[in-house]
C-alpha cells in the first residue's frame, strides 16, 4: 500500500485559514474532511469529478483537490480520466477488519449451507449505531432485487436483521430508537413505536425476526441472532419475493444455521 508522509495531510485551506472552529459546511478538522471525501462515493460509481465531489461534501473545490491528491499519495484514491476514484488501499484495509477475518469467515460456510437449502438470498449484518451494515450476500435464483450490498447501510427498524440486532442489544438502545422517528423506506416501514416495541419482544421470545416489504416493495425476509456468550453479534437471514409462501417456512432453517455459527463463534475464544 502506497506511504505518504502524514505531515503534509495538512490541516488548512491555504495561507492565512482561519483555526479549525465547530464542524459545519466546509469545516471541520483534516481527518473528518477526508472521510466526508471518502464516503461521498457510491455503489457503482468508479469514478467522480472535483465539482461534484464539492457538490457532495459541501467543500470547495481548492480543498477537495487538494484532500484527493494527498488521498492519492496513501493509496485512498486514485487519479482517473474524469476526477477521482477510491483506491486500492481502502480494499487492502477493508481485508483487515475483524468483521472479515472472523465474523465474515466463521460465517460462510453456513451462509452457503442456507443457500443450498433454500436457492434464496441469503445475508450477514452486524450493527453500527442505528443502522444495519451487510457484512456478507449470496444471492438467490430469483435474482430479486434487494436494496442491501455488501458494506452497505439500511436503518435497524426497516430490516429483518435490523429488528433483530435491535432486539438483543438492550433496553437502552431500544429506549433510544424508539424516542426517535421512525424512518420509513416503504408504506409497510413500522413507524409506530408502540408496534415496533411489541415486535422486538416477540423476537426475543420467538428467535426470529421477520420484514414484512418494509426496506423494499415486493421483499420479505426472515432473519435470526448470531450470539456468542449471550451477547448479540450478528444476524442471519433469507429474502424472498414477497408473492412467495410465507418466509416463516423458511424460520427454521435461518434459526438452526445461526445457532450453529453461533456454537462456533463461542468456541473459538473468549468473549470480546
Amino acid at each position: 500500500m502506497p506511504r505518504n508522509d502524514t505531515a503534509g495531510f495538512a490541516d488548512t485551506d491555504g495561507p492565512g485559514a482561519s483555526p479549525p472552529g465547530p464542524a459545519g459546511p466546509g469545516r471541520g478538522n483534516v481527518l473528518d474532511r477526508g472521510v466526508r471525501l471518502l464516503r461521498a462515493f457510491r455503489p457503482g460509481e468508479e469514478a467522480l469529478r472535483l465539482t461534484e465531489l464539492s457538490r457532495r461534501t459541501g467543500l470547495p473545490k481548492a480543498t477537495v483537490h487538494r484532500l484527493a491528491e494527498q488521498l492519492v499519495g496513501l493509496g485512498l484514491l486514485q487519479r482517473a480520466p474524469v476526477g477521482f476514484g477510491l483506491g486500492i488501499g481502502l480494499f487492502e484495509l477493508g481485508e483487515l477488519v475483524p468483521v472479515k477475518l472472523r465474523l465474515r469467515e466463521a460465517a460462510l460456510p453456513f451462509l452457503q449451507d442456507l443457500y443450498e437449502a433454500t436457492h434464496e438470498t441469503i445475508h450477514l449484518a452486524v450493527r453500527d449505531g442505528l443502522d444495519v451494515v451487510y457484512a456478507d450476500r449470496i444471492r438467490g435464483h430469483t435474482g430479486i432485487d434487494t436494496p442491501a450490498r455488501v458494506g452497505g447501510r439500511l436503518p435497524l427498524t426497516c430490516t429483518g436483521v435490523g429488528k433483530v440486532l435491535l432486539a438483543w442489544s438492550g433496553q437502552e438502545l431500544i429506549d433510544e430508537v424508539l424516542a426517535q422517528p421512525l424512518p420509513r423506506l416503504t408504506a409497510h416501514s413500522v413507524t409506530d413505536p408502540g408496534r415496533l416495541a411489541d415486535e422486538l419482544a416477540r423476537i426475543r421470545r420467538c428467535g426470529v425476526g421477520y420484514d414484512r416489504q418494509e426496506a423494499a416493495p415486493g421483499l420479505s425476509c426472515v432473519a435470526s441472532p448470531v450470539l456468542v456468550h449471550g451477547r448479540i453479534v450478528a444476524a442471519l437471514s433469507i429474502s424472498v419475493p414477497a408473492h412467495q409462501a410465507p418466509p416463516a417456512r423458511l424460520a427454521p432453517a435461518v434459526r438452526t444455521a445461526s445457532l450453529a455459527l453461533s456454537r462456533v463463534l463461542s468456541r473459538a475464544g473468549p468473549r470480546r
